[in-house]
């Protein structure tokens, strides 16, 4: 069996048993609402184990830099976690290290991961809650959506971290003054 074939093995396990779930007898009695809870908390999770095993078979695939290596020449894997709007999954990667120097991971760079913990979607969905009421009013819609499990200050961090770059975005728009000589 392929890689990419046996990756997805756990997705597949618990997508089997959404279906077995939705074929039961008990489901043929549930109300379109219950379905929508029902499919929305159980597909949340098969979606995370999607994104979970998709990273578990790039971290099976990676490829080695030969020109990167530590000090030593050894290669080494990292894990780090990274909370996403499904849950938060595990990112595992070549770490290339270097005497007094920070790690190099080629790997987020080809993911673009954010330095921090939460990924862009969830800044992105924290900052829009953010600008629609309180910080933890925001915290708690971001959590009842995605399950994330966010705390207030995080949500306050990725909502200013997103503000971050205004006034550069509308500095960019204003066009530049003519020239007084020209």
């Amino acid at each position: 069996m392929a890689i990419a074939e046996t990756a997805f093995a756990a997705s597949r396990r618990l997508f089997d048993q959404v279906t077995d779930e939705l074929g039961s007898a008990g489901a043929a009695t549930l109300t379109h609402s219950q379905l929508e809870d029902l499919l929305g908390s159980r597909m949340r999770e098969v979606t995370r184990q999607l994104f979970q095993d998709h990273l578990r078979l790039r971290a099976l695939t990676e490829q080695g830099l030969p020109e990167v290596a530590d000090a030593t020449g050894t290669e080494r894997d990292r894990s780090r976690i990274l909370a996403t709007v499904f849950g938060r999954v595990k990112v595992t990667r070549i770490a290339y290290r270097g005497t007094s120097v920070a790690d190099l991971h080629p790997a987020d760079a080809v993911l673009n991961l954010p330095t921090g913990m939460h990924s862009h979607g969830l800044a992105k969905l924290a900052a829009i809650e953010a600008s629609r009421g309180s910080f933890a009013e925001a915290c708690e819609r971001v959590n009842a959506v995605t399950d994330a499990g966010i705390g207030h200050r995080q949500v306050q961090e990725l909502a200013v971290g997103a503000a971050a770059d205004i006034d550069a975005f509308y500095d960019a728009l204003v066009p530049p003054k003519p020239n007084a000589e020209a």
